[in-house]
């Protein structure tokens, strides 16, 4: 059935995105390039929402990437039963009855493409932070990022059954994930402080198709891990390996059993579409005409993007683009919280519209400082903090030390890492890897000490060993509750470090 409303014909169970699913969709939009002629009609052909009012396809721009929590096509009906095994998703009788998925944007990542279209920043938001809506959607006007398109959708589709009550299930729906869509953009718009110009989602089914057509991905965990009931996601090793479609999609999809739950999951996200962006560009699939037929056949029925989005255009530009170009972090939270019943990430708005100002759209270097930085300088810019990722470990005494240096290194503008406990340490040492001595010198002023350069230290980190007498950077008595800090292996704001294009994550 050709969904209501829709300019172009999008044909299938075309149902709304599920948690990372927009991965692949991300991969299609920033690594589609080269196409002949043969397939210029079909990539003209994916498209279909009219929510918001697109911006350039070419030159600088952001992307808002959605993955929705749902088990029902764009009609709103229900995915078959077989489908739902298949994905590990519940049954239709859940689904009907019981309250299983819903419309939340279980995942959302911000993308900027700078002008040239040889690099690309992002960064995901997580699902629980708790935002105040530009509009009140469907009487609520606070609550977790990831309701505002559910809250729109039911609205709308209340105001338009009362209005129209002899409407098709198919229109309504279609308005109501319309409203969706535009009230998610204008929440990230609020939020993030910086303006949308294009957005894609694409839904559980059509992750699963798309992963069948390249054949499953790669990817590279730190530890084995048990047997995951939610997602049915498990791994027997550790290191390098290769995932067929149905696992692929566990793997993004889980978060119980991980130490950090969704932020873990945020960082599967990031590091599956850098893995996908890897083997498009490494196994040939771009070569390969039959290949990208099959990518585009899927794409044109689960993969909705903003109508003015024009992919010819944006592929001209990102043909440069690889994974190793390609580079994620997950924004800040400042805690976990109980509001209104529901568990939250309270959140810094005006930190995280800063950090994000400064990491898109950073300040132009003076004229004549082309060269590298001076080692000893104690000056960062806001951009080299967030590029740079601080490892901390505690030697000394105090109990979560390591996590309430980690979370005030954060506040001042850097990038979380791996948080830990190491053996004992007499005074606090400072180590940076290539590329971080500006950040070094920086982190090493706050606490009375020099920074070292160190082969060990990954290139882009920085390492700190608190040492017996270490206290928080500009505290003067006991680092805080530990109940409240964020996580202790630093998720929230870690990057996905790639080797050889494929990230290893937890």
């Amino acid at each position: 059935m050709v969904r209501p409303g829709s300019p172009t014909p999008l044909w299938g169970a075309a149902g709304k995105a599920g948690y990372a699913l927009s991965c692949v969709a991300a991969a299609l939009v920033l690594a589609v390039s080269g196409f002949s002629y043969f397939v210029v009609r079909d990539v003209s052909s994916i498209g279909g929402s009219h929510a918001i009012n697109s911006g350039p396809s070419i030159g600088a721009q952001n992307i808002l990437l959605m993955g929705l929590e749902s088990r029902t096509d764009w009609n709103g009906n229900v995915l078959p039963n077989d489908i739902l095994n298949a994905l590990h998703a519940g049954s239709r009788q859940g689904v009907l009855y019981e309250g299983v998925g819903g419309n939340a944007t279980n995942t959302l990542i911000l993308i900027h493409i700078p002008a040239g279209g040889k690099k690309a920043i992002g960064f995901s938001i997580p699902r629980d932070d708790w935002v105040t809506f530009p509009q009140t959607y469907d009487g609520q006007h606070t609550g977790k990022i990831d309701q505002a398109y559910g809250d729109a959708l039911a609205e709308k589709e209340s105001e338009v059954r009362q209005q129209h009550p002899n409407m098709s299930q198919s229109q309504v729906a279609f308005q109501g994930n319309e409203a969706g869509r535009a009230a998610t953009v204008a929440t990230v718009e609020s939020f993030t402080g910086v303006h949308i110009d294009h957005f894609a989602e694409i839904n559980l089914d059509g992750f699963y198709e798309l992963a069948k057509v390249l054949g499953g991905v790669q990817v590279c965990l730190k530890h084995p891990v048990a047997l995951d009931t939610y997602s049915g996601f498990y791994a027997k090793k550790a290191g390098y390996q290769h995932l067929n479609a149905k696992m692929a999609l566990a793997f993004v999809r889980q978060r119980h059993g991980l130490i950090n739950g969704d932020l873990d999951r945020t960082h599967r996200q990031q590091a599956f579409l850098a893995s996908v962006m890897q083997q498009l560009r490494t196994e040939g699939v771009l070569g390969d005409l039959t290949k990208i037929n099959s990518l585009l056949s899927v794409a044109k029925q689960y993969v909705i993007t903003d109508s003015g989005w024009n992919l010819l255009d944006f592929a001209t530009q990102m043909r440069s683009l690889t994974s190793g170009s390609l580079s994620f972090n997950t924004l800040p939270i400042e805690s976990y919280i109980t509001i209104e019943g529901q568990s939250a990430n309270q959140v810094d708005v005006p930190y995280i519209q800063q950090l994000i100002h400064d990491t898109f759209y950073p300040a132009p270097r003076p004229s004549g400082s082309s060269g590298p930085r001076p080692k000893a300088t104690a000056t960062v810019s806001a951009a080299e903090a967030a590029a740079t990722t601080v490892d901390v470990y505690n030697g000394g005494s105090t109990p979560g030390l390591a996590g309430d240096v980690s979370t005030a290194l954060v506040k001042d503008g850097f990038t979380a890492g791996q948080v830990s406990n190491t053996t004992a340490l007499p005074a606090t040492q400072v180590l940076y890897g290539t590329g971080a001595a500006a950040s070094g010198a920086k982190i090493a002023s706050l606490f009375g000490v020099s920074a070292t350069a160190s082969a060990a230290v990954a290139p882009g980190h920085v390492q700190v060993n608190l040492g017996a007498t270490a206290k928080v950077p500009g505290a003067t008595a006991s680092p805080s509750n530990s109940a409240t800090a964020p996580p202790t292996t630093g998720a929230q704001g870690g990057a996905v470090i790639a080797k050889n294009g494929i990230p290893c994550v937890d």
